[in-house]
């Protein structure tokens, strides 16, 4: 196996953990269209050099210059991960180009897998490619989740009680979380509106955010302001480098990734206001940590969260609803653990890495075969390791 990718620590740290072949690859984010080229060069180079059978692209910009890379290469078994719809948070001429950039990337795959049942249906309805040539597998997801890794153990709770004082987060105060970008299209804005107005009802209540400002999706000035200087404000960069603020506008692929498993265990409610997701793994990861969940009903969450039963459901950008549900949770303690308890259990029973490991391995296997390609040879340990592993009827 190779990995190619833009790079940075995230790069390095996994070709250490993985023992893989790693080779990096500089590709803008947004449209650039000379650097686009440049990348599109080097990466039809090194598959032309490397002769892949299969290829696995992943994010719009990869996807369509890798997947394209593999078509002029032909490799004879073309795969891409859809894992968002980048184009639903735009308008205009930027999100018919977007759509048309999808649309390509599809059409170089012969597989387009998509992370959850909610966007192979909006794939379907903006016209990307047909309902037979994409898989979700189960309820979703791109590599599982390990719920271990974020179970509250008391190893955590621990870690989290001396958090709270490193914070200076009093023992009983309230904490509503979030994880991920600070941009608008994750629902910045409405989250900070949100927990303003719940300082009425909830006095000693504190905001944790982890994550980092943006310059591709810049929250308004006065949110930012808010975020910065509110005293029951706390910001806490995930990512964060070398003696740096946690706020400054880093590439993410520059800085390494620090354990956000204590975090989830002082949080007494997660929030996900975002507009867009793929299917969003820090909403699994929350349930794993055993947590109520409050997200916004959009592409992707719906596939994470089901409503009042495994956490509560409010509509896209609705400032009312969102204040209600996270009110709601913090005050029906009866409630929150109810529903933290439902979606923990529903985690460790259908977003397993391993389910998803063997779906992506058996897909594979099932094309390969019907290209007429020799399938890959196992060893005496992987042959175990399947036999202990089961793909649960219909998951595919």
């Amino acid at each position: 196996m190779t990995a190619i990718s833009p790079g940075g620590n995230r790069l390095d740290q996994m070709a250490r953990i993985e023992g893989v072949r790693t080779i990096e690859v500089p590709m803008a984010r947004q449209i650039s269209p000379l650097r686009d080229l440049v990348s599109l060069w080097r990466l039809w180079r090194i598959m032309r050099a490397l002769r892949p059978t299969v290829t696995n692209v992943g994010t719009p910009k990869a996807g369509l210059l890798g997947g394209l890379a593999a078509w002029l290469n032909r490799v004879p078994c073309r795969f891409y991960t859809l894992r968002g719809l980048r184009f639903e948070t735009t308008n205009g001429l930027k999100r018919r180009l977007l759509i048309y950039t999808e649309r390509l990337a599809c059409r170089f795959a012969h597989r387009v897998i998509c992370v959850s049942k909610s966007v192979r249906e909006m794939a379907m309805a903006s016209g990307l490619t047909s309902w037979e040539k994409t898989v979700v597998f189960g309820r979703g997801g791109s590599n599982g989740v390990d719920a271990s890794r974020f179970a509250p153990t008391s190893e955590r709770i621990t870690r989290a009680a001396e958090l709270r004082r490193e914070l200076g987060i009093p023992p009983s105060a309230p904490v509503m979380g979030f994880v991920g970008r600070l941009t608008r299209d994750k629902g910045i804005p409405e989250l900070v509106e949100a927990f303003l107005r719940l300082l009425d009802q909830f006095p000693d209540l504190r905001l944790l955010l982890l994550g980092r400002f943006e310059c591709e999706d810049p929250l308004p000035v006065e949110t930012r302001r808010r975020l910065e200087t509110h005293p029951q404000v706390v910001l806490m960069g995930h990512q964060q480098r070398d003696g740096k603020s946690p706020l400054a506008d880093q590439p993410r692929e520059d800085w390494p990734v620090e354990d956000t498993a204590p975090y989830y265990s002082l949080m007494d409610v997660f929030v996900l206001p975002s507009h867009r997701e793929g299917l969003p793994n820090v909403i699994l990861e929350a349930q794993a940590a055993c947590k109520p969940v409050a997200a916004a009903r959009a592409t992707g969450i719906v596939d994470a969260v089901a409503d009042e039963e495994t956490g509560l459901l409010f509509p896209v950008g609705d400032m009312e609803a969102l204040t209600g549900a996270v009110a709601r949770l913090l005050s029906d303690k009866a409630l929150a653990r109810k529903l933290a308890c439902a979606g923990q259990e529903r985690v460790k029973r259908e977003f397993r890495q391993e389910q998803i490991w063997e779906a992506l391995y058996q897909e594979y296997q099932g094309y390969l075969r019907t290209r007429d390609l020799p399938l890959p040879a196992m060893s005496s340990l992987e042959t175990s390791s399947r036999s202990q592993s089961s793909v649960p009827a219909g998951w595919r």
